[in-house]
């Protein structure tokens, strides 16, 4: 489940690599209901276990046909730019099993909401595709798509969608959101594939359930996967 580090960071290209969740109960503590929490202070994911499949979820399950009608319309946009979504996320927003997964383990309650293409504001040629969001937009996550092929996950506390339609309703289309540097900060690099995003969120999700709210002894009650995740913050022999 764990394993070495691949070096993913070095391709962020300008953007500050950090994760924003939530606590892991004394193992990983949270100011607020988020933290940024610096990318290589991450445990470490086994790069082997991310084929596309989502054998550690079980699979995804058949297509929804309402689902992929809607993925369908978003890369045809992208596919007139020159872009398309990355297989590992048409394959997991598409699925039966797995559509709603990220919704059903969020301590936040974050929801999948899928968005046309957004031009990047940093980087021409670029895209954004929104495909998760916090309830109350504290964060939203994007896949950021470029013309090389390279494809990450990322996350702004702007909503570039409402951002770009509300500056066209006052300014005209065309028109910038603002100073490219600002713009840049806001972003963060998160993750190198959605696969690897889904994984993350979805065990550091249920770790919050476990160690947050079961009545005591949690760490004794977590699968092998959690316990080695939780190693990387814990003392020697802690978790067990």
């Amino acid at each position: 489940m764990l394993g070495e580090r691949p070096d993913a960071v070095q391709g962020t290209a300008g953007f500050e690599a950090r994760w924003c969740a939530c606590d892991l109960g004394e193992y990983r503590p949270c100011r607020g209901t988020y933290e940024y929490y610096p990318y290589e202070s991450l445990p470490p994911l086994e790069p082997g276990l991310f084929t596309g499949d989502f054998d550690w979820l079980g699979g995804v399950g058949s297509p929804v046909p309402e689902r992929v009608a809607e993925l369908d319309a978003v890369a045809a946009e992208l596919a007139a730019v020159g872009l398309e979504l990355p297989a590992d996320f048409r394959a997991f927003a598409a699925g039966e099993w797995s559509h709603r997964v990220l919704d059903e383990v969020s301590v936040t309650c974050c929801w999948s909401d899928l968005s046309k293409p957004l031009p990047s504001p940093v980087e021409p040629g670029a895209f954004l595709v929104r495909f998760l969001r916090d309830q109350q937009d504290c964060v939203i996550w994007y896949l950021y798509l470029r013309p090389s092929g390279e494809t990450f996950v990322v996350h702004s506390p702007i909503d570039f969608q409402y951002a770009y339609e509300a500056r066209e309703s006052t300014e005209g289309p065309g028109r910038g959101l603002g100073d490219p540097a600002g713009l840049r900060a806001a972003i963060s690099w998160c993750a190198p594939s959605f696969e690897q995003f889904a994984h993350r969120f979805w065990i550091e999700n249920r770790l919050w359930h476990l160690l947050n709210l079961a009545d005591g002894g949690a760490p004794a009650r977590l699968a092998p996967e959690m316990r080695a995740y939780l190693r990387h913050y814990a003392p020697a022999g802690a978790v067990g």
